[in-house]
């Protein structure tokens, strides 16, 4: 049993910093930090409105060199795995700041509100985390993430953990819970089942999807005779499918989702929806609800409709396409758009499923008086609504803020042509595209498959054309996906799969729902076991992407 001490309460309103174990009584405010013991809490009551530059639980806990330690990343593409004490956890303060402001790096992750320490063994993430020693784990989590997003640090050298609020933006006047954390510890099951129990969150009831997505495949570049084309090699199997999701490209701008590409679909996308109902299968539609591109047409004319920063400016988030920019939210117009959107979506054209994307755009900034947290609650809540009954698959969200909410998320980033992308991208920011940080993250963030939604952990390749990844790394690929998610999506034209291809999909398949157990990162080499019809395989995953000791 990891035991934790000397828990101790921070508060600052900038003028003023108050450190207690107890309780605290000022001019200011009245503070008391609750233990009960598994779950920590920390009240406050402003006795005039207050901002507050820090609201933070403290406490001191055994590490050793041996730990594991896991901090979540901040949102569905940021890299998230197992630490080892030696080592450091990487921002983007190395990179020139015209480069970051040139491609927008700082507007992916947590890079403008977040210390990337430069110490090994300090380690930083959102939501939840833990420290493993074997199979034992010390779970760190918070259980309200709709106030505001928390901040959880570990460092190995101080013996220390903390949790700080992210309250920018917000005054306070009323009594709240600044913080409500649980610790515990024991095996990887009791813990998570424990933590999510506490947190009063349930998964949605869907079920597992395999199906056929059109981005790794053609990207931006679809059009009705392409997706028809891959549509029949998907239908002629489709005994192993059960959706075929159309993905970014068939707008005529990102943002202006009503106005359709019509020479790419001449005849719309209620005709492709209804051509993939025909075949038995769901169909599903890519939406980036919070952002537009540069060349939108909202962009250029309504720019009332963006989110602006504290000097009037649109705020950007990210580099893509044409460059991205925020929406505001809570401009009337802009959920008016959004509901008019979806219903031509979900019932005119009669897609199953959207893939929403890019969601983390929202909160970008606090505004309205509110903070990054409550903001991404309040947007994930207004899908929901948007959406009904229909699925959603949720992407470049910030994980918490979908618990419950989304039916099926991202838990990685997206997948590449090639293992690990060029010596110059690995350079850049957390939530690059690569295809071994996406099957870490689907390692390592597995615990929340099934307790907060059906994670997605993004696609396999099998197919032989337009990819450098080796064989044995699409094998990886496709394992690490069947063993640890709960979509199953391929980018490939199937119909031109050999026999070899065939028999590499129908192993992966079959370990769909397996137990696994013992996962160990050293060195960057994963070591897992899993459990197939009654006997123990061990497997190692190499950090070039070689699965050993498989047979397939």
């Amino acid at each position: 049993m990891r035991e934790i001490s000397d828990i101790k309460a921070i508060i600052s309103t900038g003028d003023y910093t108050f450190e207690f174990s107890d309780s605290v009584d000022t001019d200011a405010l009245t503070a008391r930090l609750i233990n009960e013991g598994t779950r920590i809490r920390l009240e406050v009551t402003p006795k005039y409105e207050l901002g507050f530059e820090l609201l933070q639980i403290c406490f001191n806990v055994r590490m050793s060199k041996n730990d594991r330690a896991f901090l979540n990343g901040y949102q569905s593409w940021t890299d998230s795995r197992e630490y080892e004490m030696h080592e450091k956890m990487r921002g983007i303060d190395h990179l020139p700041k015209a480069v970051v402001r040139k491609f927008a790096l700082d507007k992916y992750g947590d890079y403008n509100f977040a210390v990337y320490s430069k110490n090994a063994g300090d380690f930083h993430g959102f939501s939840y985390g833990y420290l493993r020693e074997g199979e034992e784990f010390t779970l760190f989590g918070s259980l309200n993430e709709r106030d505001g997003f928390t901040l959880i640090e570990t460092s190995y050298d101080k013996k220390l953990v903390c949790f700080s609020k992210d309250c920018e933006g917000k005054v306070y006047s009323d009594t709240f819970t600044a913080l409500d954390v649980s610790v515990m510890t024991g095996s990887e099951n009791e813990v998570f089942d424990r933590f999510f129990e506490l947190s009063e969150i349930k998964c949605r009831q869907a079920a597992p999807l395999s199906g056929y997505t059109s981005w790794y495949r053609h990207y931006q570049d679809i059009s009705e005779e392409k997706l028809l084309h891959d549509l029949e090699g998907i239908a002629a199997n489709k005994e192993r499918y059960d959706i075929f999701q159309i993905d970014d490209g068939f707008q005529k701008g990102v943002g202006d989702w009503l106005k359709t590409d019509a020479g790419k679909f001449p005849h719309g996308m209620k005709y492709i929806s209804d051509r993939i109902h025909g075949q038995g299968l769901m169909s599903g539609l890519w939406l980036a609800p919070f952002v537009c591109e540069k060349n939108s047409y909202i962009y250029r004319h309504r720019q009332d409709m963006l989110l602006k920063d504290e000097n009037g400016e649109p705020v950007a988030a990210g580099c893509n396409w044409s460059g991205s920019f925020a929406l505001d939210i809570y401009n009337q117009d802009v959920r008016d758009y959004l509901t008019k959107v979806f219903d031509s979506v979900l019932n005119k054209w009669g897609f199953d499923l959207v893939k929403l994307d890019f969601l983390y755009a929202c909160c970008i900034i606090p505004h309205h008086g509110k903070t990054r947290g409550e903001i991404m609650a309040d947007g994930m809540a207004f899908l929901r609504e948007l959406a009904g009954d229909k699925l959603i698959l949720g992407c470049g969200v910030p994980l918490a803020s979908a618990f419950g909410v989304a039916d099926y998320c991202r838990i990685g980033c997206d997948v590449g042509l090639d293992w690990n992308d060029s010596r110059l991208m690995q350079l850049t920011h957390r939530e690059r595209v690569s295809t071994k940080n996406s099957v870490l993250n689907t390692i390592f963030r597995r615990q929340l498959d099934k307790r907060a939604f059906l994670n997605d952990p993004d696609v396999f390749l099998l197919r032989d054309e337009n990819i450098s990844l080796s064989g044995i790394q699409k094998q990886a690929l496709a394992i690490v996906n069947d063993l640890f998610g709960s979509v199953y999506f391929t980018s490939d034209d199937v119909s031109k799969y050999s026999e070899k291809q065939r028999r590499i999909l129908e192993f992966a398949a079959a370990l769909r729902g397996c137990e696994y157990k013992c996962i160990d990162i050293t060195n960057g080499w994963v070591r897992f076991t899993y459990i197939r019809e009654g006997k123990e395989h061990c497997a190692e995953l190499t950090p070039e992407g070689m699965i050993k000791a498989v047979r397939l």
